[in-house]
């Protein structure tokens, strides 16, 4: 194993440290119990948005949060769920009077932390609301999870909901658009190589040199199927057409395509992928309004790429357009 760490059990909280060093003037870091906040939370009057998982899959969550997107982001261990007491105390550090809103992946330790945390929220007079993604077509139930895995839809579920928040929505509102977003998205993943978590220091799955996942989690769970490496095209076209059935798009609809690598891919590969998934939604008459590329949410250095696809109506498009200002999204500002 190469990696530039120091010691394993000590990689989150070096990594969060030099983040919020970096990002000074968007976020404040809290070791302990260990967050990441918007430099100017609380905001009186502004529902707070929390959201939060394992490490590992940077820049989700903390590359999210700032003006436009999270008010703040709860790293645990990586690939491991964080513990109620930070989620605990990142809703209190965002709470301006208007409630907190949850986003929460659906993995069954994220879902049961970030419930017992909002009970514990709850108890010292803060409302709470949870919002579950869970857009990954591949399957319905998995290691982590009852139900489909919550994967890149995620980011667009943060910066739409994020940007709700920032216009002045109320909580329910704010839980609307995030549950209409998540309605309306679906993603699904591959990978041509399996990753190193730091402290196993070995591989956590194998593929022969001529294999890729189709499907994966972005944890390194099983997907639908191993099959021999493909030309590009062909693999678009595997990860395309699930989701197409799936969200059942019909001629005429818009978008926001999202090709997103897992770490390991350089964007030569992913703008490569992303020009057969624009031919292939050419062809049924499909509307790429907004569009997405690049490594957003990852699975440590894993080769590989997931496409996300969002049916877009007038509002979502006004909230993705929305300025924001997050170490790994900015515009219009």
């Amino acid at each position: 194993m190469k990696k530039i760490i120091n010691d394993p059990k000590r990689v989150v909280d070096e990594s969060v440290a030099g983040f919020g060093l970096a990002h000074a003037d968007i976020v404040r870091v809290q070791m302990d119990p260990i967050h990441v906040a918007r430099a100017d939370a609380p905001i009186a009057g502004k529902v707070g948005i929390v959201s939060g998982g394992g490490s590992g899959h940077e820049p989700l969550h903390a590359g999210f949060v700032g003006f436009g997107m999270l008010d703040a982001a709860v790293p645990g261990a990586v690939f491991t769920s964080p513990t109620p007491d930070p989620i605990l105390a990142a809703t209190k550090a965002v709470d301006g009077g208007a409630g907190v809103l949850h986003i929460v992946k659906n993995y069954t330790g994220d879902v049961l932390n970030f419930e017992t945390a909002a009970d514990l929220a709850a108890a010292e007079g803060i409302t709470v609301r949870a919002v579950v993604t869970d857009d990954d077509v591949a399957v319905k139930d998995s290691l982590y999870t009852a139900g489909r895995r919550g994967v890149g839809g995620t980011v667009l579920v943060e910066k739409i909901t994020g940007a709700a928040a920032e216009r002045g929505d109320s909580l329910d509102e704010v839980a609307a658009v995030a549950e209409r977003v998540n309605e309306n998205v679906r993603s699904m993943g591959l990978a041509l190589t399996p990753c190193i978590v730091p402290h196993a220091g070995e591989p956590s799955f194998t593929l022969a040199e001529d294999e890729i996942e189709i499907g994966i989690g972005i944890h390194g769970e099983p997907g639908r199927e191993r099959v021999k490496l493909e030309p590009a095209d062909r693999l678009v076209d595997r990860l395309i057409d699930p989701i197409l059935d799936d969200l059942g798009l019909a001629d005429g609809d818009r978008v926001l395509l999202f090709v997103n690598g897992m770490g390991g891919t350089p964007l030569v590969e992913l703008y490569l992928a992303y020009r057969r998934a624009a031919e292939r939604l050419e062809e049924h008459g499909i509307d790429i309004a907004r569009s997405l590329v690049g490594n957003y949410i990852t699975s440590l250095e894993m080769q590989g790429m997931s496409i996300t696809m969002l049916r877009l109506d007038d509002e979502m498009i006004e909230l993705w357009d929305s300025p924001v200002q997050t170490a790994a999204l900015r515009w219009g500002r």
